[in-house]
């Protein structure tokens, strides 16, 4: 039996094209991701939500357990997640811990998307 083989591409020519914008580098993609999966999570995002609608921003842990219907530990669980990811910022009052929406990371984040995947503009 008889192999018909394609004819090999000639050696002059590329089969990569050019980048045209610079790529995200490692460091970014990693600190990105984190943030990204900080709001994966569909209780992440409510209680980001949340926070942001209430009055000036801050919501008391003791006003978010009700709307998302967890327990107090799971409630604070995410809110944690959110602050190392850079969403969310906390502040220790007497027993309880007050977060506020940091100015501008949610557009950072988006930005940062936009700058890296939206479609070859240049960085």
């Amino acid at each position: 039996m008889a192999l018909d083989l394609l004819p090999l591409a000639s050696s002059g020519t590329s089969c990569c094209t050019p980048l045209t914008a610079t790529a995200i580098s490692d460091d970014d993609a990693q600190a990105l991701a984190r943030t990204l999966k900080a709001l994966a999570d569909p209780t992440r995002l409510r209680l980001l939500s949340l926070i942001a609608a209430h009055e000036g921003g801050e919501a008391c842990v003791c006003d978010l357990t009700e709307p998302v219907g967890l327990s107090q530990p799971t409630v604070s669980h995410h809110l944690k997640q959110l602050v190392e990811a850079g969403l969310v910022t906390r502040e220790k009052r007497g027993v309880w811990a007050y977060f506020t929406v940091v100015p501008g990371a949610v557009d950072s984040v988006t930005a940062h998307l936009g700058r890296h995947l939206g479609g070859g503009g240049a960085a």
